[in-house]
């Protein structure tokens, strides 16, 4: 039982540091007004610039969900 509880503790924290990393790609993907993502926005959608506050927001909210993860983590 304690072989599979620490699996399932590794396991976890490795699919929620995938989730981390592939937040943070596409978030700065898009972050960035001539970036690869942003530029190709459709413009229909606001373009390039709806594309850069979104990705400012996920990058700023997946920071702050990093940081409470550690705090609670620790206490």
């Amino acid at each position: 039982m304690a072989k599979s509880a620490s699996l399932r503790k590794i396991l976890s924290f490795v699919i929620w540091l995938t989730g981390v990393i592939v937040s943070l790609s596409v978030a700065f993907a898009m972050a960035y007004p001539k970036g690869p993502l942003a530029s190709s926005f459709p413009t229909w959608l606001g373009g390039e610039y709806v594309a850069v506050i979104a990705g400012w927001v996920v990058i700023i909210t997946t920071v702050l969900g990093v940081v409470l993860a550690i705090i609670d983590y620790l206490t």
